[in-house]
């Protein structure tokens, strides 16, 4: 798969980014779009990442910064879970044990070839505080070792007006069930 973005296709990214960016200023407090793109522009091949998350649903958005690297710290913002990146299986191990009626992909296989991390279950909550995500659908999140060594996955949504986390058979897939990635420039 080309990894590389066409010079039209960076404007138009870049274009997009910057409106969402400037729509949505609660999600970025203290952050400037310029700081922002000096950081894209320096970082050509996390471009045909964040595209990726732009094509398949993600609506990716600046969440902030982080104060000991300067890295900008991108999440998926769609309001609910990418719809590009649904009906999927937690990781490559569930996808491989299911013996029949197996999904197109895996959460984890799927954001690693995107480039990026799946949210944990602390980012996910700071998500949620920037805004209401999930109010349909599902995410799943970064599951912790001890969890996924037993068989389970974790993921999250908003219902009822809270925010839950869940867990369910890391082999399991749902039609409104996604995932949400996380990408640092």
């Amino acid at each position: 798969m080309k990894k590389k973005l066409a010079d039209e296709q960076i404007v138009e990214l870049l274009d997009v980014l910057e409106e969402r960016f400037n729509e949505n200023m609660a999600r970025h407090k203290g952050v400037k779009w310029a700081d922002v793109l000096v950081r894209l522009k320096a970082a050509p091949a996390k471009l045909w990442t964040l595209s990726e998350m732009e094509r398949t649903g993600g609506e990716p958005d600046v969440v902030g910064v982080d104060k000991k690297t300067g890295e900008v710290i991108f999440y998926d913002c769609s309001p609910e879970t990418p719809k590009g990146r649904r009906s999927g299986c937690y990781d490559p191990q569930a996808l491989e044990s299911r013996k029949e009626h197996k999904p197109m992909h895996s959460a984890v296989g799927m954001a690693a070839e995107m480039g990026i991390t799946l949210l944990n279950e602390t980012e996910y909550d700071a998500l949620q505080k920037i805004g209401e995500f999930d109010l349909k659908t599902s995410s799943w999140i970064l599951t912790p070792a001890d969890v996924r060594d037993r068989g389970g996955a974790l993921f999250g949504d908003r219902r009822f007006g809270r925010v839950f986390t869940y867990h369910n058979g890391a082999e399991s897939y749902y039609a409104a069930r996604g995932f949400r990635g996380k990408l640092r420039v």
